[in-house]
């Protein structure tokens, strides 16, 4: 898949603030700070999602829209809010819940979990993939910043992610661009369907 461009559209508080025309969405999840930002901006090949230090920052759900030159296509990217940092305390996490539980049954065409490929099973991830696998959306884990793995480590790594979560999962890294073509062609399978289906990150 070729990316044309990424664009910000807007941040969103609510899904009332979010498109309603027949654009697939893809819904971007996973823990503060696990690089969710930096994979659309490797994905865009340019700095569209501000990244930010402080893990718990992002409040609001960010929309991208993303153009695919081959095949034609277009989807938006919604990267909801980070779950699981202690430092919003308990407010930040009513806030997310609430905001996904009214987004998801209504909203994405497909769901991607984002997870740091250092730290497999963690509670929080393996709740937020449980949840979503029973949603009516395509889902795929993604494993980010591989890169800090050394390269021994790595194999170890995905296959204790893929046992505590009992799926495929596709390292990447927004560093050094490794699986950032497989995950595009990943996103694009992922966009194109529209039928309930947990898919496969190979």
């Amino acid at each position: 898949m070729k990316v044309a461009s990424v664009r910000f559209v807007r941040s969103a508080a609510a899904i009332t603030d979010l498109p309603r025309d027949t654009i697939p969405q893809l819904a971007l999840v996973g823990r503060s700070n696990v690089g969710k930002s930096r994979l659309i901006n490797a994905l865009a090949s340019t700095r569209v999602a501000r990244v930010s230090a402080t893990p718990g920052k992002t409040r609001l759900m960010n929309l991208y829209r993303l153009e695919v030159a081959t095949p034609a296509r277009v989807l938006y990217v919604v990267d909801l809010p980070g779950y699981g940092y202690a430092r919003g305390g308990a407010t930040a996490r009513r806030m997310f819940d609430t905001m996904a539980r009214a987004y998801f049954p209504h909203g994405p065409t497909a769901a991607l979990l984002v997870v740091d490929a250092r730290h497999p099973g963690l509670a929080s991830d393996l709740a937020a993939w449980k949840w979503l696998a029973a949603l009516p959306c395509h889902t795929a884990v993604v494993a980010s910043k591989i890169d800090k793995l050394p390269r021994a480590e790595r194999v170890r790594a995905l296959e204790l992610w893929q046992t505590s979560l009992n799926a495929p999962v596709l390292a990447v890294s927004a560093v050094t661009g490794e699986g950032l073509e497989k995950l595009r062609n990943l996103i694009a399978r992922l966009a194109s369907r529209r039928t309930p289906h947990q898919d496969g990150a190979t």
